[in-house]
């Protein structure tokens, strides 16, 4: 595992690694590209999801600017639970291993009132999956943005996006020690979810979702989403569908649709 103080050295390593061979694997071809066919669903709950996370009884939802969650029906969107919690600038919400996890990703950029919990600095809030009560706020081993946050219980470890070093990284989280990084190429990584082996990472400034081994870093698959489509942000995969969320806060396409939850078959 990787400490705190050897991150930045070894994500400026596997950057500069990835950088110099054109990707995490060069001598492998660039799937070919297709375009996303995406349903729109239903609503959020509330105005500005940025955070999805699947499980067999419901889709979870966090807010950016409210910094509620809801869990809704896969189907209806119908709520199940709903709770505030101490959250800022909520950008990814994981369930798993008895917590909520939520991706913080540092103030709240005017959006709404200062809370006491408001930090600049990015980290994950621990809370309870019944009410939001907060558990633990921990730190990260980097201090520049956090996005996606997904718990996989394969792992038994969370994977997150961290997209100013342009990186997927596996967390312990007993201590948030690093377990492994993925490289990745694209403008903005954003939500991610779990495929056997293999992760799927929102390019929120490309419009496009790509689907990524987890342990090589080589590119699977690649979906446009078309600027006539909402905008994607958060993820998660259910039943062999991805689903993402319309944060409608970030530059606006054709296809704008803040607040809507959307699916697409793969």
């Amino acid at each position: 595992m990787i400490g705190r103080r050897g991150f930045l050295g070894a994500a400026i390593v596997a950057r500069a690694a990835s950088a110099q061979e054109g990707g995490p694997n060069p001598k492998l071809t660039e799937p070919r590209a297709k375009n996303a066919k995406v349903t729109k669903l239903y609503r959020s709950p509330d105005l500005h999801p940025n955070g999805l996370e699947a499980t067999s009884d419901g889709l979870w939802i966090s807010d950016q600017v409210s910094e509620s969650v809801n869990k809704v029906d896969w189907k209806t969107g119908k709520v199940l639970r709903s709770f505030a919690t101490e959250a800022h600038n909520s950008s990814g919400i994981a369930v798993g291993a008895g917590s909520l996890w939520i991706a913080c990703n540092g103030g709240v950029s005017n959006r709404r009132p200062a809370r006491p919990n408001d930090r600049p600095l990015a980290e994950v809030l621990q809370a309870d999956p019944e009410n939001g009560k907060t558990i633990h706020f921990h730190q990260l081993p980097w201090v520049s943005g956090i996005h996606g946050i997904t718990y996989v219980e394969q792992t038994r470890s969370l994977w997150a996006a961290a997209p100013s070093l342009s990186l997927i990284v596996e967390m312990d989280p007993k201590d948030f020690r690093i377990v492994h990084m993925v490289p990745v190429k694209g403008d903005r990584l954003h939500g991610l979810d779990w495929q056997d082996g293999a992760i799927w990472v929102v390019i929120a400034g490309e419009r496009k979702l790509q689907k990524i081994d987890a342990k090589t870093g080589k590119l699977l698959e690649i979906l446009n989403v078309g600027a006539q489509e909402p905008d994607p942000h958060g993820l998660a995969l259910h039943d062999g569908a991805l689903y993402y969320c319309d944060a409608g806060l970030t530059a606006v396409s054709a296809g704008s649709a803040a607040g809507y939850i959307c699916r697409i078959d793969v």
